[in-house]
């Protein structure tokens, strides 16, 4: 019996020892892990959840520019309508890397227009919002020219996500492009921006908005309305550059 013992006891602490050295290494993961920051979080879950970066399968969508700025030749023979949300990490991809080619090949050389509408969605305000508030007020003092200035200059400096942004930093902004402040926060505390920002809202959900960006690219036509392909997501440029080119045959 006792010559059993020996042989037993080593199995039994060898086992023992294994045990702690997977609860040691579990214990350094979970520690890991808490040292991440929250922004390394949400950027793993925003990677996780980037749309495809293959060609997206439109379906077709419906709206109108209403009265909202545009980028571009108004006469241009295809319209991009774009609903969208300034602190949207998504919509700032868009801005960053396929805005500038769609600006270059189309709307600079007359073939296309874009026209910006607003849809903060409700879990990035109400900064979200407020920019775009900030962004029409802007407009009121120096027409679709003035409004992009805005458009660019939040997208340039926001950090995405609800808080990328603040409102000592949009006075920065309206500083920075010399407009009136006075004038400028005026139109802040005003309702009438608010509600455009509303009614942009309520097109965008009728037109199959449910998420930003989302873009509907058609003919341009005499009574605004536009029907053509609904894009969704942060799709790569040549999504657009398929269906630009197909219209401009």
């Amino acid at each position: 019996m006792n010559k059993l013992i020996t042989p037993l006891s080593i199995i039994i602490a060898g086992g023992l020892i294994g045990l702690s050295i997977i609860f040691s290494n579990n214990l350094n993961v979970l520690g890991s892990l808490n040292k991440n920051t929250t922004k390394e979080i949400s950027d793993l879950v925003i990677n996780d959840i980037v749309p495809s970066q293959g060609p997206s399968q439109p379906t077709i969508g419906i709206t109108s520019i209403d009265d909202d700025p545009v980028l571009g030749d108004s006469n241009a023979p295809v319209t991009i309508v774009e609903f969208s949300d300034y602190e949207c990490p998504f919509c700032k991809r868009h801005f960053d890397q396929t805005l500038p080619q769609i600006i270059s090949k189309y709307i600079d050389t007359g073939k296309v227009k874009l026209v910006f509408r607003d849809f903060p969605l409700s879990f990035h305000d109400p900064m979200a919002t407020k920019e775009a508030v900030a962004a029409n007020c802007a407009r009121e003092q120096g027409g679709d020219e003035e409004y992009f200035k805005f458009h660019h200059e939040i997208f340039k400096r926001t950090l995405s996500n609800g808080n990328g942004l603040d409102d000592a930093k949009i006075q920065v902004i309206a500083t920075d492009l010399n407009l009136n402040l006075d004038l400028f926060n005026t139109c802040l505390t005003e309702t009438a921006q608010a509600e455009e920002v509303k009614k942009d809202v309520a097109d965008g959900s009728a037109a199959g908005a449910t998420g930003t960006p989302t873009f509907i690219i058609g003919k341009s036509t005499s009574n605004g309305e536009i029907t053509g392909d609904l894009v969704v997501g942060a799709q790569p440029f040549a999504t657009f550059q398929a269906i630009i080119d197909s219209l401009l045959k």
